[in-house]
């Protein structure tokens, strides 16, 4: 289990809504210290707020976050089943041409 949250679900809604709507945009470490709260959680809050709203590529939105880590690891078997048929389909390959060139 993560730990507790240090701040009120309403202060980081409101933190990053002003931060959204304003502009130009402020420093983010004015603005912290305007409503109160750590630079690096309200950059964090931001940034996780711009992926939902779909203007950040660089998070998976919390519900899409399992099932990329379940895809990504079948990826991975799937590549290592690959590899072992690529390696058995050569050994089987070489089996049928020596076996050829003795007949």
């Amino acid at each position: 289990m993560g730990a507790p949250k240090k701040y009120p679900a309403d202060l980081r809604e409101r933190a990053v809504a002003l931060y959204l709507e304003s502009s130009p945009r402020p420093a983010i470490r004015r603005l912290a210290e305007q409503v109160g709260v750590h630079p690096e959680a309200l950059r964090n809050w931001i940034r996780k707020a711009e992926a939902q709203r779909g203007k950040r590529d660089e998070r998976p939105v919390a519900p899409e976050a399992p099932e990329l880590a379940r895809l990504r690891k079948e990826i991975a078997d799937l590549r290592r089943a690959n590899e072992l048929l690529r390696a058995a389909n050569a050994f089987l390959t070489q089996q049928v041409d020596s076996t050829s060139l003795r007949a």
